[in-house]
């Protein structure tokens, strides 16, 4: 397999003698973190989302003086842990792989991964993802000279390799130059006003700059994503990867298996074992291969219906009073069955009462009602543009499937960009973008998708119950967030209330805000000013 090229950071003798203390290497783009208490790995992780650098240069810094690293001297975290893994494997035979492999977890960074390969190392419910944010970072930042996305070693060695950089250099600079003329646009429509500091008002300028040109970045920009997972997680993980399409996740699974055996080995041990992993991933690669031959087959000569952004296609009709049976089941002694023809017997005062114990005064949103709210589902067939995809695809407690990205269902841009008279040169990126993807379509179906803009719509399948509707939908509707994936979470709470006719659920939703929200991203920096000047 051709190896991928990645940007290799320096650092002096000084700095790797401190960083070979705490990271498994210097050199990858995938590493494990040890040797550091769990609250700095997590700080790290939480840091790691808001900046350009990389986790180890952010390490050196704004951490290391904060500790006290006087008595790790002696400590090279490159160096085999043999007595743990002798321990380990003594345990693993007396109570087994899968049990153990629960209980022994990883901090890893995964740095420069493209947004195709993000969402793949982001599939697993089990597991903690803080991935770089495209909301509060410029893009057209360089590593090595270079942008940002990634370049495929096959791409790159075939005829159209320098029309794939030529073509993506050139959408990053159009990124460049759109962002400074839509923080002008900000500026003009919002003042400043006495009641905001400089910082705050110029980080609000900025979000708002970010969030208007984000659906010009292709799939293609590379990202740094920070994972916290148990053994047993990472080995389902990279499984899925070495079963992937996608010749970038086969590559990376490789990387990430040689950092993770340096701190779990024997947790790993059966992901290249011939009977066990290897026969795993050929059994997932060769299910995907017979399904996409044979779905392409049904559907080549179906045209597309049209679909609304948010369809509810799916719940129970029942589900209420399942629901409601399902709140006083643990502080009764009757059977579910006999506890939903109770609720059959209920006046509609006596529902909204028990509904209303059951939730209880909600001071927040994270003051969220128990496990009853699992009783009853909701499954939505959303057409939104990849950049709130990538938003909500980080949900974990649902199931979410995911279509192919391609330009097929046409492209999003925001009316900001129109209002700031960039409406044309916006557009321009998208044919761009559409262009490259035809081209790379012929030869690399696999990897076409580096090519496509986020702004382009991707179909997607989103099913949870009633309590992840409430964290999810409560969340991402909030004042700050993105107004496209604000947009499908108003719409989902919308149609559980209308379509589903669950007035009952739609009452929990109290913390739910269906506004606009022009102003959202200013007040969420005013309360973060507020939030530093007390400290």
């Amino acid at each position: 397999m051709t190896l991928n090229h990645y940007a290799t950071e320096q650092f002096s003798s000084s700095e790797e003698d401190i960083l070979r203390r705490y990271f498994t290497n210097l050199d990858q783009p995938v590493f494990a973190l040890v040797n550091l208490p769990e609250v700095v790995k997590g700080a790290l992780f939480a840091r790691y989302s808001r900046t350009h650098k990389s986790l180890r240069r952010l390490f050196l810094d704004e951490f290391v003086e904060d500790l006290d690293v006087s008595g790790d001297h002696s400590i090279d975290a490159t160096v085999g842990l043999a007595k743990a893994e002798e321990l380990y494997q003594r345990v693993f035979v007396e109570y087994g792989d899968d049990s153990v492999a629960q209980l022994g977890g990883v901090h890893l960074a995964c740095e420069q991964a493209s947004n195709l390969l993000t969402k793949v190392l982001e599939w697993g419910r089990l597991m903690s993802y803080l991935e770089q944010s495209t909301r509060y970072l410029s893009y057209d930042t360089r590593i090595d000279g270079r942008y940002r996305y990634h370049r495929d070693p096959e791409i790159l060695g075939s005829p159209i390799g320098t029309k794939y950089v030529g073509e993506m250099d050139r959408i990053f600079e159009s990124y460049g130059e759109l962002v400074p003329l839509m923080q002008d646009y900000y500026r003009s429509e919002h003042a400043q006003g006495s009641d905001i500091g400089d910082l705050a008002y110029r980080q609000t300028i900025r979000a708002k700059a970010f969030d208007a040109v984000r659906g010009l970045l292709p799939a293609a920009s590379l990202s740094n994503v920070g994972i916290y997972g148990t053994g047993q997680a990472y080995e389902g993980l990279l499984l899925r990867m070495r079963a992937h399409p996608l010749p970038e996740a086969r590559s990376y699974a490789d990387l990430m298996l040689l950092e993770l055996r340096k701190v779990i080995p024997s947790f790993l041990r059966r992901v290249d074992v011939a009977e066990r992993g290897v026969a795993w991933s050929r059994y997932l690669e060769a299910n995907q291969s017979a399904m996409r031959e044979f779905a392409e087959l049904l559907t080549k000569d179906i045209p597309t219906n049209p679909a609304p952004e948010v369809d509810l296609i799916d719940w129970d009709p029942d589900g209420e009073r399942k629901m409601l049976a399902a709140m006083l089941y643990p502080y009764t002694q009757l059977p579910e069955t006999q506890l939903v023809d109770l609720v059959d017997d209920m006046t509609s005062d006596q529902r909204l009462d028990l509904v209303r114990r059951y939730v209880g005064e909600r001071g927040n949103r994270r003051h969220r009602p128990g496990r009853a709210l699992e009783r009853l589902d909701y499954r939505f067939d959303i057409l939104g543009d990849y950049g709130g995809f990538r938003d909500l695809q980080r949900h974990r407690l649902l199931t979410i499937e995911w279509q192919s990205l391609t330009p097929n269902h046409g492209y999003e841009t925001p009316e900001a960009v129109i209002r700031a008279g960039l409406g044309e040169r916006y557009s321009g990126v998208m044919e761009r973008s559409r262009s490259l993807y035809e081209l790379l379509l012929q030869d690399f179906p696999d990897r076409a998708g580096y090519a496509v803009a986020m702004a382009f719509r991707v179909r997607y399948i989103m099913q949870f119950n009633a309590r992840e509707a409430l964290h999810m939908i409560e969340l991402r509707s909030q004042p700050q967030g993105h107004p496209n994936y604000r947009r499908i979470a108003q719409e989902m709470y919308q149609q559980i209330a209308t379509k589903a006719g669950h007035g009952a659920v739609a009452e929990m939703f109290t913390h739910i805000d269906l506004s606009a929200g022009e102003d959202g991203r200013l007040q969420a920096e005013k309360a973060l000013e507020v939030k530093r000047s007390a400290q």
